[in-house]
């Protein structure tokens, strides 16, 4: 071979190789697929935000590919058999529906449960301590929150007594916490109604019912369900002057009285650092199930203004946050 040709095959086989790390570095970009019930933005804004942190950026070192049923469970099967075409590395899922969708559509790839109310209870998964198979993620179920709730609740006024809970029936995973919240209904002598609409004509009958009913005050289960109708909801009991206690404090932001529970903001980023470890190489079905560990009572006293109601000091100063 001459000088000139050895030299031009170098050049060539040079160039070749110097292209193979940055077509390697582009197909080895992980995927990530996000199916979401209908929780959007309050769940992927936390989630994505705590990648970043972790050097995970969309579009550069990683690929995110977002599903969401936008509220229509019945749309999850075919979203999650997509995900699984597209071969990604993790599936996180937002709500129980998204995550029995998930279940269904793979036995193989990791499945990361990034807000599920009660993974063990549904049946998701075997135990807290070892999930098994191909999921982990978050419970959002703690002991004795209902009972907390109704507490609260009370604490408004030793007349209120009598309680309404509003939930999706169509959501398995909310079942424990309605299961959870009769018990503490029981244990505590006051009555407990109980409405689970599964559509918006149900929950038009449903808030019919509870206004024939007349709780002192009522209690809404934080899903895609009543995410959707939020404004609905919200209404319905401003209007009728119900003290309404809340899961989430979104709903309170959005007018809502009061609301006590986990964290979510903490929650769904700690989905993030599930994802990180089983991209670093662990196995999901032997990382415990995590269960929230912060929680927080929101107030908001423009709304217990306008149900002519006065926050009792002692409520006001449990309160980790106060909306004036």
């Amino acid at each position: 071979m001459s000088d000139m040709r050895r030299r031009d095959f170098i050049t060539l086989v040079g160039g070749a190789i110097a292209s193979w790390p940055q077509t390697g570095r582009a197909q080895q970009r992980p995927k990530i697929g996000l199916l979401d019930t209908g929780l959007g933005a309050a769940f992927a804004v936390p989630f994505m935000g705590k990648l970043a942190e972790l050097g995970y950026v969309d579009g550069e070192n990683v690929v995110i590919e977002r599903r969401s049923a936008d509220g229509n469970p019945e749309r999850l099967a075919d979203l999650a058999a997509d995900l699984v075409r597209q071969q990604v590395n993790v599936i996180v899922t937002a709500g129980t529906p998204a995550g029995f969708a998930a279940k269904k559509a793979t036995s193989t790839i990791p499945i990361v449960l990034g807000a599920n109310s009660d993974p063990v209870g549904v049946g998701l998964v075997a135990s807290l301590a070892r999930p098994g198979g191909n999921m982990t993620g978050n419970s959002l179920m703690a002991p004795d929150l209902s009972q907390k709730r109704l507490e609260l609740l009370h604490m408004l006024g030793p007349e209120i007594s009598r309680f309404a809970i509003l939930w999706d029936s169509s959501n398995p995973g909310m079942a424990a916490r309605v299961r959870e919240t009769k018990n503490a209904a029981d244990q505590a002598h006051v009555l407990l109604h109980v409405v689970g609409p599964r559509n918006l004509d149900e929950l038009n009958a449903a808030l019919a019912d509870v206004a024939n009913a007349r709780p002192d005050a009522l209690l809404v289960t934080a899903e895609a369900f009543t995410r959707q109708h939020q404004a609905r909801i919200l209404d319905f009991a401003n209007s009728n002057k119900i003290p309404t206690m809340f899961e989430d404090s979104s709903y309170v932001a959005a007018g809502g009285l009061m609301a006590y529970g986990p964290d979510y903001q903490d929650v769904f980023r700690k989905a993030a650092i599930f994802v990180d470890k089983i991209l670093k190489g662990a196995k999901p079905g032997e990382l415990p199930i995590e269960q929230p560990t912060k929680f927080e009572l929101v107030i908001n006293l423009k709304t217990a203004t306008a149900l002519g109601r006065e926050i009792p000091p002692k409520l006001l100063t449990l309160a980790d946050k106060v909306i004036e």
